[in-house]
Formats: C-alpha cells, sequence, structure tokens
C-alpha cells in the first residue's frame, strides 16, 4: 500500500500563511506608491533607483545578527517586533515632506526586512513535512503572489482616492494586526547553543553561497521590474500599469504549485534552468511593449521565470544545510537579495539617467535599461550550470532508504538519515484539497 503523503496545510502551516499574505500585501501597496512619491517630489529616474535601493543599506547591515537572533530568540518574537517596525516605517513613509525623510523611512524599513523574510521562511520550513518541501515553500509563496496581485493596484488606488498619509497609514494598520498574530503563532523554543558564540558561522551558511550568488543577479534584475514598470508604463502612456503586478500574481498561482511538485520528483535543475530561460524572455517582452497587453503578457512570462525561480533557489538554501541552521541559510540567501537590491537599482537608474542626458527619449530609456537587465540573469544561469550540479536538490530523487530527509540526497556514509525536523510541528491530519 503507498505511504499516504504528509500534508502541508496543517494548522501552523495554514496560519503562518494568513500571517504572511497581510504582511505582503501591505507591503507591495508600497511597492508602486514609493517611486511614485519620490517623483512627486522632485527626484530623477537615479534618485528613484537610489530611494529604491537604499533599503537594502540597512537591512545588510543587520544580516550579521539575523541568523544569530534566529538560533536564539523564539522566532514569534522575532517576526512580531519585525512586523512593529515595518509598521512605523510605514508611518514614517505617510509623513513624508521630502526626499531626505522618505530616505530615513527606507533605511528603517530596510533594517526590519533584514529580519522578515528569513525569520518567515525559516517558521514555514519548520512547519513543512521534509519530503514536500520544494513545494511547500512555493504554496506558502503564494501568499505573496495573491498579494502582488492585490497590493500595488490597491496601493495607487488609495493614493490618488486618498492621498499618500491615508494609503501608508492603512498598511500600517494591516501590519499591526500582522504582528499581533505573530506574537501568538506558537514557536519552539531555539535549542542550546553551548559554546557557540557571535561568529561569521551566526549569520552565514558557506553550503548556501552558491544558491545566494544565483538569488543575488536574478533579484538585482527583477529589482528594475519593482522599481520602474510603473514609471515606464507611464513612460509609454499605458493606463492600468498596475494590473501587471496582477497578471504576475495569477499565473504564480499555476506556475509554482506546479514547479514545486516537479522540483520535488525530478530535481530543481528542471525547473530552475527552464525557468531562467523564460525571465530573460520576459525583458525582451518588456523592453518591446507598447501597451498594457504586451505588458501582461510580459508578466505572465515572468511568472513562470522568476516566478518559480526564486522559491526554487530558496529550497536549495535551506536543503543545504540541517533543519536547525535554516534560518542562517535563510539569512544567507536574503543577503543575496539585499546586494541585489542595493546595487541594482541604482545601475539601472543611472543607464536612463544617461541615456535621456545623452538626448534618448525617456521610453526608449527604460527600453534599453530593461534589456540591459538580461545580462545578470545569464551570468546567473551560468553560475547554477558551473556549480549547482553538487547542491542538494539538483537532481532527481534517489531511493527512499537513501534520502536524506526525503530532499533526494544520499546520506554521506555512516550518517543514518533525518525524517523529521527538530520542535514540536506535529503533522495533523488535513484536507489536501487546496494546491500543494
Amino acid at each position: 500500500m503507498e505511504r499516504r503523503r504528509a500534508p502541508i496545510w496543517t494548522s501552523q502551516f495554514s496560519t503562518l500563511f494568513g500571517i504572511n499574505f497581510v504582511i505582503n500585501f501591505a507591503q507591495f501597496m508600497t511597492l508602486a506608491m514609493v517611486p511614485k512619491l519620490a517623483e512627486s517630489l522632485g527626484a530623477t529616474a537615479l534618485v528613484v533607483g537610489v530611494v529604491a535601493g537604499v533599503f537594502a543599506v540597512t537591512s545588510l547591515a543587520v544580516r550579521p545578527a539575523v541568523g544569530w537572533a534566529t538560533l536564539k530568540v523564539r522566532h514569534n518574537l522575532l517576526l512580531t517586533a519585525t512586523v512593529s517596525l515595518i509598521a512605523l516605517a510605514f508611518v514614517a513613509y505617510g509623513a513624508s515632506t521630502s526626499l531626505a525623510v522618505l530616505i530615513a523611512a527606507r533605511l528603517l524599513h530596510g533594517a526590519a526586512m533584514g529580519f522578515l523574510a528569513p525569520v518567515t521562511l525559516a517558521m514555514a520550513s519548520d512547519a513543512l513535512p521534509p519530503e514536500r518541501m520544494a513545494q511547500g515553500i512555493g504554496v506558502f509563496s503564494l501568499g505573496q503572489a495573491v498579494a502582488t496581485a492585490l497590493g500595488p493596484s490597491v496601493g495607487l488606488w488609495l493614493a490618488a482616492s486618498l492621498g499618500y498619509r491615508p494609503a501608508f497609514l492603512c498598511g500600517a494598520a494591516l501590519l499591526a494586526l500582522a504582528a499581533a498574530l505573530a506574537w501568538r503563532f506558537p514557536s519552539r523554543r531555539p535549542e542550546p547553543t553551548v559554546g557557540r558564540g557571535f561568529t561569521w558561522r551566526s549569520f552565514i551558511a558557506l553550503e548556501a553561497l552558491i544558491p545566494a550568488a544565483v538569488v543575488m543577479l536574478l533579484g538585482g534584475a527583477f529589482s528594475g521590474v519593482n522599481s520602474f514598470i510603473v514609471l515606464y508604463g507611464e513612460s509609454r502612456h499605458v493606463t492600468g500599469i498596475g494590473l501587471f503586478f496582477t497578471v504576475y500574481a495569477l499565473f504564480i498561482v499555476i506556475s509554482r504549485p506546479l514547479a514545486g511538485r516537479v522540483g520535488d520528483t525530478h530535481g530543481l535543475r528542471v525547473v530552475v534552468i527552464p525557468g531562467m530561460a523564460a525571465f530573460a524572455l520576459s525583458f525582451v517582452v518588456i523592453a518591446h511593449a507598447r501597451t498594457l497587453a504586451g505588458f501582461l503578457v510580459a508578466g505572465a512570462v515572468s511568472a513562470f521565470g522568476y516566478g518559480i525561480c526564486q522559491p526554487a533557489i530558496q529550497t536549495l538554501c535551506l536543503m543545504s544545510v540541517e533543519p536547525g541552521r535554516r534560518g542562517v541559510a535563510s539569512n544567507t540567501n536574503y543577503i543575496g537579495v539585499d546586494l541585489a537590491y542595493l546595487v541594482m537599482p541604482i545601475v539601472a537608474g543611472s543607464i536612463v539617467t544617461a541615456r535621456v542626458d545623452a538626448g534618448t527619449p525617456l521610453a526608449q530609456a527604460y527600453s534599453t535599461m530593461y534589456l540591459t537587465l538580461t545580462v545578470p540573469i545569464a551570468l546567473g544561469l551560468l553560475v547554477f550550470l558551473l556549480f549547482g550540479r553538487n547542491l542538494r536538490g539538483w537532481g532527481p530523487k534517489r531511493s527512499a532508504g537513501a534520502e536524506v530527509a526525503g530532499l533526494g540526497v544520499q546520506d554521506p556514509p555512516g550518517q543514518q538519515p533525518a525524517r523529521a525536523l527538530p520542535g514540536p510541528v506535529q503533522v495533523a491530519d488535513d484536507t489536501e484539497g487546496i494546491p500543494s
């Protein structure tokens, strides 16, 4: 008789999914508003890039403390404090009357973001059955996908209807709700780390450096979409450009569960390699888009590109270490993301500004920038092909008795396979009617 698969949608995972959705909905409301607010305060394309990327300065600065904190502090308490700081940053956004105040708010936001993603990703991995990790991480990210579909359009509508301050305060109220839910979320006590002080291994997992480098290159390219797609659409006189994020998210609902199943069964290379190709193609489509339909096609293609590569590479990071160090591995992954968002929006904005200063029409300058951003994608593919084959999860699963935590990797000689995550996570019967 075939063994029934452990469910993904346990009560803990479902609750965390809801918290993550609320947080991301509030965050994506600001995604489209911050560049528009910066432009309304007199920012050029280069300065918009600086505003978009500056939050990565503080996000990167707190990274050494993040991995250490995930080993020492209950994750629900870390998440509560983090979300509270982001809510405070939203209040500061609403009070911004100059670029200096806006940049200060971005720096505060960045410091909190340095903790947010590693903590939520580690909590999600703790709540998932090991043999369904890739699929589960893909499902978890669907909350972000739905938030992507709704948040930017809602944010732009609120800003147009009520103004920037009320719109940001609405986001802060949602984050306060998420903080209250996180406070009550059950979280295991950190394991004792006798003799392990604050060292570089507290915040960097060497095993996760290759996927972190790949995600840095891909995330750098995607930062050009987040930072400039609304302004580019307006330069093409396209109305309703916020629908780009809606279509992107709707197709992610299709692509990520499917990619997760394929990755768990056949290895993540089967997902990542064609995903990178689709991601590069989406930039070509964006660069040549002239109508809303063209932008929406690009959003759909990107969902089968970055939309499936991101959770797959995150899974490779998590699988590269033992369960107790997944918070550190997640932190390593987001160091790559921070570096990407620190550098690439500024580079992208400088390309646009340089082209405009040379006499190129603004829309054509954006088009050139998007074509240029295919270069980091190509470099990411090269790194993955050259160094990725030794990563856990690269290839298909081997015999069940020789897998580590059911993740498709043979045990090192003399070691027994790990069969469960540490801590009090209980796998309860649950319906699998929801796509997983």
